[in-house]
């Protein structure tokens, strides 16, 4: 992929506007933090690792608009804030923010260089997190293999080869033959993201409704599903876009592995379980149209959650940059302690 989602110069925060593709390449120029925070809100940069590149490089564009028309500290907090509450779900948002907050301080040329200093290393970690989550899902892997991936878990959503994605990008660049199978995702059909940029980097990729990944597995086509997710909490419940749960289901009656890609950012050590972690609904537009053309009947109620919560005991493992993991508290928490991992 030589198609980047974000990218940020001397103040300029550019995004490719996600809601364009894969009909028009459009990017947009950012140096107004509400203006990125509205960016986020409406989906213009998808993906939680892109959300929190995003959300860094937001507050740095906040704290160069300082005025002095207020306290930088108090300022600096309510630029944080607006930032924090734009999605609730993904949680490498905060993640993000919160590595941010403690570099504010009372001089406002001080804090940003190191606010800039912050979000280019959170990129720069980013991409060496793919890739590595992507080198150990390939020890599963073999040459021939038929994937199949949900949503956009792509170089669109990171800063580098995506988290689910890393491994398809990795195997082809070793010469290995690989077929992948991309859901659409309804309703933002962030999976055409997917075959978009697969199929822009010469991996071959079939586009799927959501509906007809059961099918496939039934017929014995994919060897092995692979996600990304938006946040895991303690136990090894994972959330990611809607639609994901079904296909652990599927995948688990049919015997098909069941692999969440997953950089530590993405973890939420802090909550116990699946149940407690907030899931974003959108507006029932979404739903009821596309582009401004009505699909269903006028005043019935839309029930539009943007994810699911994948139960930790329907996956195989948890793809992280340290290792695959079991997603189970236990594991989970050596993880974090930094001990050895049982994999």
């Amino acid at each position: 992929m030589n198609i980047n989602a974000l990218s940020y110069n001397d103040g300029v925060l550019t995004l490719l506007d996600q809601t364009k593709l894969p009909h028009a390449t459009v990017y947009r120029d950012y140096t107004d933090y509400e203006t990125i925070a509205r960016a986020i809100e409406e989906m213009i940069v998808r993906g939680a690792p892109a959300i929190g590149m995003t959300a860094a490089y937001g507050a740095v564009i906040g704290a160069r608009q300082f005025a002095g028309d207020a306290h930088f500290t108090d300022y600096m907090e309510n630029v944080i804030d607006r930032l924090w509450h734009t999605r609730p779900t993904a949680v490498n948002l905060m993640w993000a923010l919160n590595r941010l907050k403690p570099l504010v301080s009372d001089n406002p040329a001080e804090t940003i260089q190191r606010l800039e200093q912050a979000a280019h290393d959170i990129f720069k970690e980013d991409a060496e997190i793919n890739r590595r989550i992507g080198e150990h899902l390939l020890e599963v892997l073999h040459d021939g293999v038929t994937l199949l991936t949900h949503c956009n878990p792509g170089a669109l959503a990171t800063a580098a080869y995506g988290t689910a994605t890393a491994p398809m990008y990795l195997a082809h660049e070793r010469g290995w033959n690989i077929k992948v199978y991309s859901d659409e995702t309804r309703p933002r059909l962030q999976g055409a993201l997917t075959a978009y940029e697969l199929s822009q980097a010469g991996i071959d990729v079939t586009t799927i409704t959501d509906s007809t990944a059961a099918t496939l597995m039934q017929q014995g086509k994919i060897d092995a599903v692979i996600v990304g997710c938006d946040r895991i909490a303690a136990n090894g419940d994972t959330v990611n876009k809607i639609g994901t749960m079904p296909l652990a289901i599927c995948a688990n009656y049919y015997n098909v592995p069941f692999y969440v890609a997953a950089p530590t950012p993405s973890f939420d050590i802090s909550l116990a379980d699946g149940s407690r972690i907030p899931i974003e609904e959108r507006q029932s537009v979404e739903v009821t149209t596309f582009n401004e053309q009505a699909l269903s009947i006028p005043d019935v109620p839309v029930y539009n959650p943007a994810f699911d919560i994948t139960p930790h005991t329907l996956i195989t493992g948890i793809a992280t940059e340290h290792g695959i993991i079991k997603a189970n508290k236990e594991t989970i928490i050596q993880l974090f302690e930094k001990k050895e991992i049982t994999t």
